[in-house]
């Protein structure tokens, strides 16, 4: 797999209704984790990091509650834009599967829902990337979704 290929998705081709079906679907979990979870913590870093990070006994919490707090919200934004898609992806779901593990671990599932759910939108954008409707398709060159090798 070419670098290009993991960063922006590769060009084999989908149908353009699947693809707006991504968008949608890209568009609003991005959006909405941007907003409602990153963003908060981005005004107020220091209380995330002091009530919730160092309670959860990470090493550096303060490296890995900005860590947290870019991947949410600045993940989120690139989801949103079909922008580097993969890697933001990746690093929402090591959120994901961070709050899964480390805060609700032991919550019943109505608790969970919300991380394992971000967290299997994650995975489905991790490996399809962004469909033809997104800034990685004009990365790759390529926006109609053909393959072209």
């Amino acid at each position: 797999m070419r670098i290009k290929d993991f960063l922006f998705g590769s060009s084999i081709e989908s149908s353009p209704l699947a693809d707006v079906g991504l968008l949608v679907l890209r568009f609003a979990t991005g959006i909405a984790l941007a907003l409602q979870h990153g963003y908060g913590k981005l005004l107020d870093p220091t209380s995330f990091i002091t009530k919730a990070v160092i309670p959860m006994g990470i090493p550096a919490p303060t490296i890995f509650g900005w860590l947290a707090i870019f991947s949410e919200f600045f993940g989120g934004i690139l989801l949103a834009l079909g922008l580097l898609t993969r890697p933001a992806a990746f690093f929402v779901l090591c959120v994901m599967l961070t709050a899964y593990f480390t805060v609700h671990i032991n919550d019943p599932f109505a608790r969970k829902e919300l991380a394992v759910l971000y967290g299997l939108i994650a995975i489905a954008f991790l490996l399809k990337s962004s469909g033809r409707y997104g800034f990685d398709a004009l990365l790759r060159g390529n926006n109609r979704g053909s393959s072209r090798r």
